[in-house]
This record gives C-alpha cells, structure tokens and sequence, in this order.
C-alpha cells in the first residue's frame, strides 16, 4: 500500500465521481431510447458493468494507483491525430447505447439468441480484464498518445506487454463487439465496428511514434513482434 500512500485519497475519489458521472449517462443513454424504463436487458448490462467498474477501481486503488492520476485528462504534447481519433472512439463507443436501445428495447429489429448474449458477456468481461491488467502493470498508460518525458516513460514488456505490443486496445476491441452482442442488438456492432477500425488506426500510428520516439522500443517490438492480435498482426 505504499503507492496507495503517495496518491492522495481525493484523487481516487475524483475518479468514483467521474466513473459515477459516466455511468449516469450511459444510462440514460441506453434507457431513454428503449423507451422503458424497466428494460431488463438494459438493466442487467448496466449492473454487470456498474459491478465491474466498482471491482477495477478498488483493485487498480490497491495494485497502481498512480493510474488514476494518468488516465484523468488528456495532457499537454498529445498528437494532434491522436485528438481528432479520441474523440471518434468516444462518439463510436457512445452511439452504441442508443443504438442498442432503439434497436433491441423498442423496436426489435434483431433476433438475438441467449447464446449471442452470453456470448457478449464473455467478451465484454474477456476485454475489461484485459484492460485492468494493462492499468496494473502500465503506469504510463494515459488516454492521450504522447512521450511523457516528464515522467521519464519506458518501454513495459511484462503483463500483457509481453504478448502483444498494445494490449489495452486489443481489450477494447473485445468490448467493441461484446457490449452491442450482451445488450442484444445486431445493429449497435456497426458504432462497435466504427470503433475498432478506429482502435486499428490508433495503433499504427501510435506503434510508428514508438518506434522513432520512445527509447527502447525498436528492440522491444524486435522481441514482441505482434502489434494488437496475437499471432496476426
């Protein structure tokens, strides 16, 4: 808990009032276009990901807290592509709620199986996990792209580093199709998709920056030679 120490308390709370904020809005996202209130579906996908979000913080706040203070707010010197693509992943990641809602809550436009929908469930647990393994062991793994020279940044090579060279998108990639599948709609996989096209730009653009700009790193990807998929690419 040494870490623990050295981050005041007030910035976890900062991030259980942000994560509190999202959640609301995800869920009015998702609910008000359903058109009900009570929607199961919707209420089920909520809860799992409320619990999911409350065990990851108090995980992160024991393991790395200093994730807290990296991942609060895009910081000066992050690449002006990686501002524009940002805000792509935001609105892709966010239109997949009302899309869900109007598509499975309201109007039934897909047929999903309770198969499809566990199926979802799998891979949105498959993707969180990923990412809070990427937070527990990379304390550099702000939401901006940038050298953080200040913070005398280095090459992580263990956790899931020692897989693939960016893993936290390869999470967000299994959250991409799981959350529209676990939420039962067909049609929220297109804003899903949108999203990890945009995830595949975001890496190759950040994996070229690497490779000129962060000491280390051309030995590193010599080593681990997969960029987002194991085994692929």
């Amino acid at each position: 808990m040494a870490d623990g120490q050295r981050v005041p308390t007030v910035v976890l709370l900062r991030g259980v009032l942000s994560l509190g904020v999202f959640f609301i809005v995800l869920s009015v996202a998702l609910l008000l276009p359903a058109g009900d209130i009570w929607w199961a579906k919707g209420w089920l996908f909520l809860l799992v990901f409320l619990v999911l979000m409350a065990a990851g913080t108090l995980y992160l706040w024991r393991t790395n807290p200093e994730i807290f203070v990296a991942r609060s707010r895009i910081r000066p010197g992050t690449k002006s592509w990686d501002k524009v693509l940002v805000v792509f992943l935001l609105l892709s990641f966010m239109a997949i709620f009302p899309v869900a809602g109007f598509d499975a809550g309201r109007f039934h436009w897909s047929s999903v199986s309770l198969g499809v929908i566990v199926l979802g469930y799998v891979l949105l647990c498959i993707g969180f996990f990923v990412s809070i393994w990427v937070y527990r062991v990379n304390k550099f793994a702000e939401p901006g792209v940038r050298i953080q020279t200040e913070r005398g940044q280095k090459v992580i090579d263990t956790g899931p580093y020692a897989i693939v060279r960016h893993p936290l998108y390869l999470g967000a990639l299994f959250m991409c199709a799981g959350i529209p599948l676990a939420l039962g709609s067909f049609w929220a996989l297109i804003p899903g998709a949108v999203g990890a096209v945009t995830l595949v730009v975001r890496t190759i653009l950040e994996d070229k920056m690497l490779h000129e700009e962060l000491e280390g790193y051309k030995e590193y990807a010599s080593r681990v030679r997969h960029r987002l998929i194991p085994g692929i690419w």
